[in-house]
C-alpha cells in the first residue's frame, strides 16, 4: 500500500468514526432539550452503544496500522503545521489514549453518565443531593478506573489524567501554578470593591421582564455580533451549552429567569461564541482534527470574549440601551444607558457559578478544582461534598448555600462524569482577555465598532486567527501565534481592573 492510499484510509475511518461521535452528540442535545423523562432508560443505551461502537472502531488494531505507515512517511510529516501532519499528531494523542480504556468500560461510563444526568436533574429540582449521591458515586469511581487506565507521571496524580482529556498537558500542578498567584489578586481586587463608597445600581437586574420578549431580545442581540442561525438553533436547558455535528448544525440553549434579563443574556452571548467558533471552524477539514477546536480552554476563551470583553463593555451597552425599548417598551423607560451597563458589572459574591460578576467568577472555579481534585484522590467522599462545598463558600465568597440545588448540584459536570473540567473556564478568562488585547490592537479601533454595533470586524479576526486553525496548534503554541507572549494573567487584570475601578471609585 502507498502512503497515500494508507492516509486516504485513514482520513476515511476516522471521518466515518466522527460522524459517530457527532450523531451521540445530538443526542445527547435532545436529551437535554426535547426528551421526555420516560426516554431516559432508552436514551442510556443508545448512547452506551454509540460510544462502545466509536471506541472499537477507533481502537481497531488496522488504524494502528495505518498510523504507523503514515508516520514513516517523511514528506507527510515535515512540514508540522500542514494539515497531514497534524492531523497524525492529534489521531496518534486520541488513538494511545483511547487504546488504554476497555471497551467495556467505555460503556459503561456512557451509560452510567446518560443516566446520572437524569437523577440530577431530578435531585436538583427536589432539592435533595442524596438521591443523587449513589450515580455521583458510580461516576467518580469510573473517573477513577479511567484515570488508572490512562495512567500519569511520575510526581503526578490521577486528576491529571482525567484533566489531560480536556486540555491536552493540564496538572493540577500547572493549575496551582495559575490559581495562587491568580487568587491573591482576585481576593485583594474584591476587597477593595467589598469596602469601596460607590456602588454602582442593580435595578435593571432585578427588573421583571417575561421570558418570550428575553427570548427575542437575546436571539436578537446573538445574531447581531454573528451568530448564524441558518446554520443553528437556540432553545431551552436547565444548564445552558453549545454543541454541533457540523459546522452548518450547531445547537445551542440558554435559560430565563422573569426577574433577571442578564443572565439570559449573558447565557445567550456565551453560548453564541462558542456557536460563532464551532461555525467557523474549515468545514473541509470536518471530521479530522484540522477541522476541530483547539480545546476546552481555548473554547471557553471564544465565549469568554462574546460574554465578558463585548457583553459587558460600556461600548456593547451605547449600542444596545436603545435596542431595549423595541423589545421590552414601557417596562425600561426608566433606565438609562448608565444604569444598564452598571447593572451588567454588579460585582457581588453569590452562590451561583454561572450569574457571577467577572471579579468573583474565577473563585467558583477554584472552589471546584479543589473539590474535585479531592473527590478523585480519595481525600473526600461524595457523602462529604456538600458540608466542604458550603464551607468553602463561606470561606472564599462569604455566602452562605441555603440548599444543595444552588449548591454542589448547581453544575451538571459531574453528573456527566466531566470531572478535570472546570479549570478551563479559568484559562478561558486568561486566553479571552489576551486575544481581545491582540484583537484591539490589530482592528485600532474596535471601541468605537463596537458601540456602532459593528461586530463583523471582531469576528472576522477570530475566524482568521483563532477558528481557521482547528487543531494545527495547541493552546499555548496558538497563544504564542496569536499574540506574540505566553498565556498571562496581566490582560485579565488590566481588564478587571480597568472596568472596576472607575465603576466603584478605586
Amino acid at each position: 500500500m502507498t502512503t497515500e492510499a494508507a492516509y486516504s484510509e485513514l482520513e476515511r475511518r476516522c471521518r466515518e468514526i466522527h460522524l459517530l461521535g457527532s450523531t451521540a452528540g445530538l443526542l445527547a442535545w435532545d436529551q437535554e432539550t426535547m426528551m421526555p423523562p420516560g426516554g431516559a432508560e432508552q436514551r442510556s443505551g443508545q448512547l452506551a452503544l454509540l460510544a462502545r461502537l466509536t471506541h472499537e472502531q477507533f481502537t481497531s488494531p488496522r488504524i494502528g496500522e495505518l498510523l504507523a505507515r503514515c508516520e514513516s512517511e517523511a514528506k507527510l510529516t515535515a512540514d508540522p503545521l500542514s494539515p497531514p501532519a497534524v492531523n497524525l499528531r492529534e489521531w496518534r494523542y486520541a488513538y494511545d489514549r483511547a487504546t488504554k480504556l476497555p471497551p467495556a468500560l467505555v460503556e459503561e461510563f456512557a451509560r452510567v453518565t446518560s443516566k446520572a444526568k437524569e437523577a440530577w436533574k431530578a435531585a436538583r429540582k427536589a432539592k435533595d443531593f442524596g438521591t443523587f449521591r449513589p450515580s455521583l458515586e458510580q461516576t467518580i469511581a469510573l473517573n477513577r478506573r479511567r484515570a488508572e487506565c490512562w495512567g500519569w507521571a511520575d510526581g503526578g496524580e490521577p486528576w491529571d489524567a482525567l484533566a489531560d482529556g480536556y486540555e491536552p498537558g493540564m496538572t493540577a500542578a500547572s493549575v496551582l501554578a495559575v490559581f495562587g498567584p491568580l487568587r491573591e489578586r482576585l481576593v485583594a481586587l474584591i476587597g477593595r470593591i467589598a469596602e469601596a463608597r460607590r456602588r454602582p445600581s442593580d435595578r435593571f437586574r432585578r427588573l421583571h421582564l417575561p421570558a418570550a420578549q428575553q427570548r427575542a431580545f437575546v436571539q436578537f442581540v446573538s445574531e447581531s455580533i454573528g451568530f448564524d442561525y441558518r446554520r443553528g438553533r437556540l432553545d431551552e436547558s436547565a444548564h445552558p451549552f453549545c454543541s454541533g455535528s457540523h459546522p452548518g448544525d450547531i445547537r445551542m440553549t440558554t435559560r430565563f429567569h422573569e426577574d433577571n434579563v442578564n443572565d439570559a443574556l449573558g447565557s445567550t452571548m456565551h453560548e453564541s461564541g462558542h456557536g460563532i467558533y464551532n461555525q467557523g471552524l474549515p468545514v473541509e477539514h470536518n471530521g479530522t482534527p484540522r477541522g476541530r477546536s483547539v480545546s476546552l480552554a481555548i473554547h471557553e476563551s471564544q465565549s469568554r470574549t462574546w460574554e465578558n470583553q463585548v457583553g459587558r463593555s460600556r461600548e456593547f451597552w451605547r449600542w444596545c440601551h436603545p435596542h431595549l425599548a423595541n423589545f421590552f417598551g414601557d417596562a425600561v423607560a426608566g433606565f438609562g444607558e448608565q444604569e444598564v451597563y452598571e447593572s451588567a458589572n454588579m460585582v457581588e459574591p453569590s452562590l451561583i457559578r454561572v450569574e457571577a460578576d467577572e471579579a468573583t467568577y474565577n473563585l467558583h472555579i477554584m472552589i471546584r478544582f479543589e473539590l474535585e481534585r479531592a473527590i478523585v484522590r480519595g481525600d473526600l467522599a461524595a457523602a462529604d461534598l456538600p458540608g466542604e462545598w458550603n464551607a468553602r463558600y463561606r470561606d472564599y465568597l462569604g455566602v452562605e448555600v441555603p440548599d444543595d440545588a444552588v449548591g454542589c448540584m448547581q453544575d451538571i459536570h459531574w453528573s456527566m462524569g466531566a470531572m478535570g473540567y472546570f479549570p478551563t473556564y479559568t484559562l478561558g478568562n486568561l486566553y479571552a482577555a489576551q486575544f481581545f488585547e491582540a484583537a484591539a490592537a490589530a482592528i485600532g479601533d474596535l471601541p468605537a465598532r463596537i458601540a456602532a454595533g459593528d461586530f463583523a470586524a471582531l469576528k472576522k479576526w477570530l475566524n482568521a486567527n483563532i477558528h481557521a486553525h482547528g487543531q494545527r496548534y495547541r493552546s499555548a503554541d496558538l497563544c504564542r501565534v496569536v499574540t506574540g507572549k505566553p498565556l498571562d494573567a496581566e490582560p485579565l487584570m488590566r481588564h478587571l481592573e480597568g472596568k472596576f475601578g472607575p465603576l466603584y471609585g478605586l
